[in-house]
């Protein structure tokens, strides 16, 4: 009975090897295949499954691809009555021979091996060969920075044979301009891929010779929103918050010094995080521009209060003069008062130390004599003159520095907007 079940077991099959078939014991597969003849033609295509990152500051990519490589190897024909193709992993690789195509310019790479080795061998009946690689490459990319954010990079990636140059082995796109298919759900974060292409040439090498080289190229466009929110609607703002200070009184000596340091100090930290997410290139940036000068507009805010306050000084002081009022040590002009509180005095007011005494005793006078509605009556009086004075006040006031900034700074900054983004779009 126990051996009528083992009989009936058809799981207990003597295995059949590949070597049966494919005979590679009894070939020399260090050799290329027609070693000494015409070079042997290998077809690739490529079918690029993800862009995975791109390093501005590496200046490089990763890219996870499928690399298939066609050839054809008479030592693998074998006979097959329904002429079907035997397929294989990836230890039957290390018995035969393979074309050795590597990336050029690549930093690191690695085939997968989840949950085995990604690697797929299939022969077919007349020795044609597939030979199919699941490879994730990190690989340099040339990038010019003079026009970022506003730039475009085009990136290739190259693959070679690394021991056969063109006498020898002749690698060639399969399927020509179709050789090369990309994932249709292929996104990256702050690029938009405009193109991909497969094209081809020669490599020449002064110690081994010529070698046959293939490129896969692609351009990739920046998404300009996100620098936009993060580094020039900041910029601008800061700029315009800088122009408030033309419309605040010359004499308001600690508002206007604060907010010019406050938008100088904000504009500084904005290049910083801008330059410290980038490469240190030894060229000037199109974001760089912009930057400089936007911190130039908002310095120059600062440096214009700085003449407006000096030329106030200057002429307060020749009015004095020119009425007699210096008395002294004991005399504190407008000028003198504004720097200690910062408050608005009036150039026509002067404080008299000498005369104080006369003025307290006549006033004493006064208001013994005035009555309580007298009292009344003025305090009414003055606060009507001052809410109906503030216009005219604060319009005295103002330099003509001032005047002409509140027209010039924001015009020029225009005409700037507009060449920039002209020039670089």
């Amino acid at each position: 009975r126990e051996i009528k079940m083992r009989k009936l077991d058809s799981t207990k099959v003597r295995p059949l090897k590949s070597e049966q078939f494919l005979r590679i014991e009894d070939h020399d597969f260090a050799l290329r295949p027609g070693f000494g003849g015409s070079p042997i033609p290998v077809g690739i295509d490529v079918q690029v499954e993800s862009i995975d990152s791109i390093s501005e500051v590496d200046m490089d990519f990763t890219m996870t691809l499928y690399l298939r490589h066609y050839w054809k190897d008479e030592r693998l024909s074998f006979r097959s009555n329904r002429n079907k193709s035997m397929t294989f992993d990836g230890r039957l690789i290390k018995k035969i021979w393979v074309p050795d195509v590597f990336f050029v310019h690549s930093k690191r790479s690695f085939i997968h091996d989840t949950t085995v080795e990604n690697v797929m061998l299939r022969v077919y009946p007349d020795g044609n060969v597939l030979f199919s690689l699941r490879i994730t490459v990190s690989a340099m990319c040339f990038m010019d920075f003079s026009r970022f954010p506003l730039d475009t990079q085009n990136c290739s990636l190259e693959l070679e044979s690394y021991a056969y140059n063109e006498d020898d082995l002749m690698l060639y796109w399969k399927h020509g301009n179709k050789s090369l298919r990309t994932d249709e759900h292929i996104s990256l974060s702050q690029f938009f891929i405009e193109e991909f292409s497969a094209s081809s040439g020669l490599a020449f090498y002064s110690s081994t010779g010529w070698y046959n080289r293939l490129f896969i190229n692609f351009a990739l466009r920046r998404h300009i929103f996100f620098f936009v929110l993060q580094s020039y609607f900041p910029a601008m703002l800061m700029v315009m918050l800088s122009w408030v200070s033309f419309w605040i009184d010359r004499r308001a000596v600690p508002a206007r010094v604060s907010l010019g340091i406050t938008t100088v100090l904000t504009m500084s930290t904005i290049m910083t995080g801008v330059s410290a997410s980038m490469p240190q290139v030894s060229y000037i940036k199109a974001v760089d521009v912009y930057l400089w000068i936007s911190f130039l507009f908002v310095f120059l805010s600062v440096i214009e209060y700085a003449a407006v306050n000096y030329l106030t000084t200057i002429e307060e002081r020749k009015q004095l003069k020119k009425r007699g009022k210096a008395s002294g040590m004991y005399s504190i002009d407008a000028v003198q008062a504004m720097a200690f509180d910062g408050c608005f005095r009036d150039t026509d007011v002067d404080v008299d130390l000498t005369a104080f005494s006369d003025r307290c005793e006549e006033n004493d006078t006064r208001a013994r004599a005035a009555s309580v509605s007298n009292v009344d009556t003025t305090r009414i009086k003055r606060k009507r003159s001052l809410k109906g004075n503030v216009g005219r006040i604060i319009l005295q006031n103002n330099h003509v520095i001032d005047t002409y900034s509140r027209i010039i700074f924001p015009s020029v900054y225009i005409v700037f907007n507009f060449f920039y983004w002209g020039l670089y779009i």
